[in-house]
């Protein structure tokens, strides 16, 4: 059955999950993370709007956890093909999901997953905030006969 996605790579997780989806999420630009939550969960930010949630599952306490920001469309095939991908724990279920790092994760899938979660929170962003940064959506384009899409001179 094609799924539509990428045949995973095999390339597991790292020795410490958490630290590495840190890492990953701090890599991108303008990142900030602090943990209003607590202490055991670290809130990864793009202008003040979350991205990812890194923390652990009480009911799944040996492999922590991390909450990321899906497109509506693929979020039910990616929960159907991963078993280690959940809705979202504490989250819109429409537009979340849960990602379990532990053994038989794909590193790049993962690492994917969170550049998409960033690249959607981007997307949503006023205009004047995107310019310098990562997924920023492109120009409109100029359609013959129509002028400037933007309407402004």
């Amino acid at each position: 059955m094609d799924t539509g996605f990428p045949p995973t790579t095999g390339a597991a997780l790292p020795a410490d999950p958490a630290q590495w989806c840190r890492e990953v999420c701090l890599g991108l630009p303008d990142t900030s993370v602090d943990s209003p939550f607590g202490p055991g969960a670290e809130v990864f930010r793009i202008q003040r709007k979350m991205f990812a949630l890194l923390s652990r599952n009480p009911r799944v306490s040996e492999h922590p956890i991390v909450n990321l920001k899906a497109d509506p469309d693929e979020l039910p095939l990616l929960i159907a093909n991963y078993d280690w991908i959940l809705p979202g724990f504490h989250m819109n279920k429409r537009h979340w999901i849960t990602v379990e790092l532990r053994a038989g994760g794909d590193l790049e899938l993962v690492e994917g997953l969170v550049e998409d979660s960033y690249d959607n929170v981007v997307l949503g962003l006023p205009g004047r905030l995107k310019s310098p940064l990562r997924g920023a959506v492109p120009q409109p384009m100029e359609r013959p006969g129509l002028g400037n899409p933007s309407g402004r001179g």
